[in-house]
């Protein structure tokens, strides 16, 4: 404790070393006793919450797998914050189209140079695939991307594909290279905009892909296929309904969808305080009670649901492996607080996947029931074809990370 009194909490398990933290300040103890969600993370960013044994990784570990800490309804003021921020939870998920590219700039127009330091090197900042344990950030994140292309259908050449939330381009660009797709992408982010233009570009792929700062909203064409990875949890709960009927409009009449985004398994909830606050502001995680009344109501399909549950766990395992790894560079980029703030971030997600019901779903979406065969053999068929295709060619594009 700040003032040096020691507290011992729990028996020592020879199968799990001691973890030993420090407090700085009798203002820290406070707020992580009446607001942990919020105050943890503040803490451990500030330094007024150091490990003295262990990592925090472990720490967030430890707490996470409790079974009290799967509700944030354990203690009076757990429940009256939790009410309040869900009473409030409309109003921080009020994204308009300047708010959201406010949010995204927050988030994504950082130095990109932090980015290449731990993801993959198409630099795709999302949830891979692991087909088998043991298996590489970098192969992982191209079968998510591989499997994310079957289940799109792309066996013609030239379908016109919209990739809403087009990232730094890693998805457009295999989508034109590897399915011969016209791929229409378009991004918040000023930031990605330019690198993807520009792999494009040093990629030869510039007549096949086209990148726009563009809000999905004022998008005018419409599409036989339909994409989004990684962008749900930007849009909001009150544009759940506009979301979807607005894929409707911009879907072909036999266009097929592949929505890939972050959910949770239990009921309806709130935005973690330190992400909204720190990381992502304007975004929540959904379950799929939420998303699926608006597709209905959007007169569209629900062809094919598939949940990727600890597969995110281990992308972050890795981007904060990695992170650790280059924690020097990253702190002459940034600071020592922006680096703990972010190693909390991935420390913190991961647990939440590991341990408190966070998981990643495929929608796939039609306008008729009658656009996706009636088993689901395609998908793993599209599969081998498309790694025909990958080991026919060379991937010429630019690394995302250079």
């Amino acid at each position: 404790m700040a003032s040096g009194r020691r507290v011992t909490i729990g028996q020592p398990r020879p199968d799990q070393p001691p973890l030993a933290v420090r407090f700085t300040t009798p203002a820290a103890e406070r707020g992580i006793l009446l607001d942990p969600e919020l105050k943890l993370g503040q803490a451990y960013m500030d330094g007024t919450l150091v490990m003295e044994e262990g990592s925090v990784t472990d720490l967030l570990a430890l707490l996470m797998a409790q079974p009290a800490a799967c509700t944030s309804t354990t203690t009076v003021s757990a429940k009256l914050l939790f009410w309040g921020r869900k009473l409030l939870r409309r109003i921080d998920q009020f994204n308009p189209r300047g708010r959201s590219q406010r949010n995204v700039a927050h988030h994504y127009d950082i130095d990109g140079r932090l980015y290449s330091l731990f993801l993959d090197a198409d630099r795709q900042y999302s949830c891979a695939y692991f087909e088998h344990p043991g298996q590489s950030l970098d192969d992982a994140q191209l079968a998510k991307k591989r499997h994310i292309a079957a289940k799109l259908m792309l066996e013609r050449e030239d379908l016109a594909v919209l990739d809403i939330g087009a990232g730094w381009g890693g998805l457009g660009l295999y989508l034109a290279q590897m399915a011969k797709a016209k791929v229409t992408g378009v991004t918040l982010s000023k930031e990605q905009l330019a690198l993807a233009r520009q792999r494009a570009e040093d990629g030869g792929l510039a007549d096949r892909v086209a990148f726009r700062l563009q809000d999905y909203r004022d998008i005018p064409e419409t599409f036989d296929r339909i994409v989004s990875v990684g962008m749900f949890e930007h849009v909001g709960v009150d544009h759940y309904g506009e979301f979807f009927r607005k894929v409707r409009a911009l879907l072909k009449e036999d266009g097929v969808m592949v929505l890939h985004a972050i959910g949770r398994s239990d009921p309806p909830g709130v935005t973690n305080p330190f992400i909204a606050k720190y990381i992502f502001p304007g975004g929540y995680i959904p379950a799929l009670s939420e998303v699926l009344p608006h597709i209905e109501r959007a007169g569209l399909v629900v062809t094919d649901i598939e949940l990727l549950r600890l597969h995110y766990a281990e992308t972050l395992k890795a981007w904060r492996e990695r992170f650790r790894a280059r924690w020097d560079e990253a702190v002459r980029l940034t600071d020592e607080r922006f680096c703990r703030m972010w190693e909390f971030y991935l420390a913190g997600s991961e647990m939440g996947f590991r341990h408190q019901g966070l998981n990643v779903f495929h929608i796939q979406i039609a306008r008729k029931q009658e656009a996706v065969p009636l088993t689901r053999g395609y998908i793993e068929e599209e599969e081998a074809r498309l790694r025909r295709v990958e080991a026919r060619q060379s991937l010429p594009l630019r690394l995302a990370g250079e």
